[in-house]
């Protein structure tokens, strides 16, 4: 019984791993993830019509900026905490 089980969820993980990345590319999401944190960030639509993909234009005038596309500037990123992140150390150790 065991070693049923233990085929079973053998088999079930490469088919889950490939299902997250097919719903991670069909909702234009980009996974991160470390020890310190687990990101999920939207990311530009291909078929956008205004940037085509791009993620914004340059906007002309004395002081050039990119202007964010709404196809991904205005998602929420989600983002789960683990582990607290080190704080730096104001001196090199003797």
């Amino acid at each position: 019984m065991r070693a049923r089980t233990a085929a079973l969820v053998a088999a079930a993980v490469p088919v889950t791993v490939a299902a997250a990345a097919a719903v991670l590319e069909a909702g234009h999401w980009q996974l991160y993830a470390d020890r310190h944190r687990i990101e999920l960030r939207p990311q530009p639509r291909r078929s956008c019509p205004d940037c085509r993909g791009a993620g914004g234009w340059w906007v002309d005038g004395a002081n050039p900026e990119m202007e964010a596309c709404g196809c991904w500037a205005y998602r929420t990123e989600l983002r789960i905490r683990l582990l607290p992140v080190p704080a730096w150390q104001d001196e090199p150790p003797f």
